[in-house]
């Protein structure tokens, strides 16, 4: 009872590290026990698949949780991503260098108009970013005619999802490649240290000499590169762009970042949490595949995770477990204490 009640009191005092790790651990146990559920032994491809998801989902978790770092939150990924797609598909039919520098010139321009606008004129990234989500979708469905537009590319269709290493390709090796530099980028200098310092206290940061300014522009330009760049080589994969791709990446996004260990407040994350919660919604989206289960049953089940996730970030929730753990230390001490003194009158 007490080695539980210490790992529950060092979940909610350090969820930054143990939830991406205990989370993933949970899912790669779930993924490997599947065969006792399904009755089919686990192949390569199935591996394959879930890093093929992983290579669609990550870029999203990667940019949302570089804005909840800072305290912000990116609602607009989603419409950036099916433009981004858009773009890569209409002008990347002679070459796929043309599309994804539109794609991606797209995404820079998108993200920085934006945290121009909440850095500047101090407004709350939600409005923002809701806004610019819906323009995004009508501008996307205004360019393809409300239709889907074919890529007639053939050969980078094969090329962006050509097996190496059997469980990999370029597209999950080139995520993979996007969270190293974003890592080292961020472990390796002070903005690490400065985009969290901005999410827990915007005010103290600037009056501490934090260019507050122009590392949100440079944070919301980032998260709309890596959303451009997800739906350009989700498109190029599929030899197709979707106009309407749904909610459904943007609430996964939020399941990923948030199982990465990202505070809902902000001023609390890491790269490598990150990467850990993409990979753990990756392989429960595998298990949900491989299991053949209803997509309502999924749907539920991330609805679950999120509200578990709240409840842990809940000020409520930790006051309300310090103050019973504290009683229950004390009950256990002045118990200790009774059985003590009884062996001493007993001696």
């Amino acid at each position: 009872m007490m080695s539980q009640t210490r790992f529950v009191r060092a979940f909610l005092s350090r969820p930054q590290r143990l939830l991406p790790t205990s989370a993933l651990g949970i899912a790669l146990l779930a993924y490997l026990a599947l065969p006792l559920y399904s009755g089919e032994p686990l192949q390569a491809f199935d591996t394959f698949n879930a890093l093929q998801f992983f290579a669609r989902l990550a870029p999203l978790v990667l940019g949302l949780g570089l804005t909840m770092f800072a305290g912000e939150f990116d609602l607009s990924l989603v419409g950036t991503y099916a433009l981004g797609g858009m773009l890569a598909v209409q002008y990347g039919g002679a070459h796929w260098v043309i599309g994804i520098a539109v794609a991606l010139a797209a995404g820079t321009v998108i993200g920085a108009v934006q945290g121009t606008i909440v850095a500047r004129f101090n407004i709350p990234s939600m409005p923002v970013t809701l806004g610019t989500y819906i323009a995004l979708l009508g501008l996307t469905k205004a360019i393809s005619g409300g239709l889907s537009k074919t890529y007639d590319n053939i050969s980078v269709t094969l090329w962006v999802d050509r097996q190496i290493a059997v469980v990999l390709s370029p597209r999950s090796l080139l995520v993979l490649a996007a969270f190293a530099v974003v890592g080292l980028f961020l472990g390796c200098s002070r903005w690490g240290r400065e985009i969290r310092a901005i999410g827990s206290d915007r005010r103290a940061s600037r009056a501490s000499g934090v260019r507050t300014d122009r590392l949100l522009i440079g944070l919301f330009a980032t998260s709309g590169v890596l959303a451009a760049a997800s739906g350009a080589l989700l498109d190029f994969s599929l030899g197709a762009a979707n106009p309407d791709p749904g909610t459904q990446p943007l609430i996964l996004a939020a399941v990923g970042a948030l199982l990465g260990g990202v505070s809902l407040a902000g001023g609390r994350g890491s790269v490598a949490g990150l990467l850990a919660g993409a990979l753990t919604v990756s392989l429960l989206a595998q298990i949900v595949t491989a299991a053949g289960l209803p997509s309502y049953l999924a749907q539920l089940f991330y609805a679950t995770l999120l509200l578990l996730i709240v409840a842990v970030e809940a000020p409520g929730l930790r006051r309300v477990w310090t103050r019973s753990s504290v009683r229950l230390h004390s009950r256990r001490s002045a118990a200790l204490a009774r059985a003590i003194d009884s062996r001493k009158a007993a001696s």
